[in-house]
């Protein structure tokens, strides 16, 4: 079942963010289930980043595997995910 996950991350500013994901983008890209990513500033301080996944397993195995050992001490995401019953693109 395709998800929606949400990360808050309030120790995170926007020229980190834009670092990490100008490296992590490829693989992101080509990871299982992504199907699409967006990142803005959150209302409550930090960065807030929108993902859909085609499972919440597979979205688990990304952060896992390629972001949370590269991630800097002080970014601990709260991550929360929602059952979709559809996503797409275009």
């Amino acid at each position: 079942m395709p998800v929606l996950m949400i990360a808050e991350q309030p120790n995170l500013d926007e020229g980190t963010y834009a670092s990490m994901l100008e490296q992590l983008m490829p693989l992101l890209r080509s990871a299982n289930g992504f199907m699409s990513h967006a990142g803005g500033p959150s209302p409550s301080g930090g960065i807030r980043i929108i993902e859909m996944w085609a499972s919440k397993p597979d979205s688990q195995k990304f952060f896992s595997e390629n972001l949370k050992p590269n991630l800097p001490p002080a970014v601990v995401p709260d991550l929360t995910y929602y059952a979709l019953y559809a996503a797409f693109n275009r």
